[in-house]
């Protein structure tokens, strides 16, 4: 008996509208779908008429589920693996699975899609032919400094994900380590309330805070950095 594939399955990463023919053809054609969230998973599922059953998988019940999953897979059912929105594994769960199952001999299969790091790097005007991506920083000032200056020395654009709530104090951490560079802050994309801003990290911050938006926090942001001596 043949066994079981895994589709790495990219979802919107807001308007749901940017789902794919083929995404939605290999949700309707397996058994069960691996998802971050069901509830959110669901809303998609209801916008495109997809029957098929989601089961919870997050990296913290990968244990749990990882011998669930190969049993699945080796009396020949191919399974799905979606996140909230945007591409699995990138700072999304996934990584585990995928590493385990490859070791295993198991084919896993990528359909492509969005992914809010590639969306925003192509609008914004910042060098894109070599970059580095940090995803989420740690929640130490310290070592959110040290990183980004020892990525910002490879002089390619540096990329990471942020929450609302700490975007203004990632900002100041930006501006201690570079004081002119180019910072572009992408929010929202591809919903209603999208929005890319482009400046200082000194500039932004005033901005932002003009705006309130530090008492009310809203959107999460990709944060792009020309790198030393690269002012766009």
């Amino acid at each position: 008996m043949n066994k079981g594939r895994v589709y790495i399955v990219a979802t919107p990463i807001g308007n749901l509208g940017d789902m794919t023919y083929r995404a939605v053809e290999i949700l309707k054609s397996v058994p069960f779908v691996l998802a971050e969230d069901t509830r959110e998973s669901k809303k998609l599922f209801n916008r495109y008429d997809i029957p098929t059953q989601l089961i919870s998988y997050r990296d913290q019940n990968h244990g749990r589920m990882i011998s669930k999953i190969i049993e699945k897979l080796d009396i020949g059912l191919n399974l799905a693996l979606i996140s909230d929105s945007g591409t699995p594994l990138i700072s999304d769960p996934g990584f585990k699975l995928v590493k385990e199952l490859r070791e295993l001999g198991y084919i896993v299969e990528s359909i492509p899609g969005p992914s809010a790091l590639i969306a925003a790097l192509s609008i914004s005007g910042l060098p894109t032919d070599k970059f580095a991506f940090l995803g989420f920083l740690p929640k130490s000032d310290s070592r959110r400094k040290d990183i980004l200056k020892e990525y910002l020395n490879l002089g390619c654009t540096v990329v990471v994900y942020e929450s609302p709530k700490r975007v203004i104090d990632l900002l100041s951490i930006i501006g201690d380590c570079i004081k002119e560079n180019t910072v572009v802050l992408a929010k929202d994309l591809t919903k209603l309330r999208e929005e890319v801003l482009t400046g200082e990290a000194i500039d932004l911050i005033s901005l932002l805070k003009g705006r309130e938006f530090d008492t009310h926090p809203h959107g999460e942001f990709v944060v792009m950095i020309s790198p030393f001596s690269q002012k766009v």
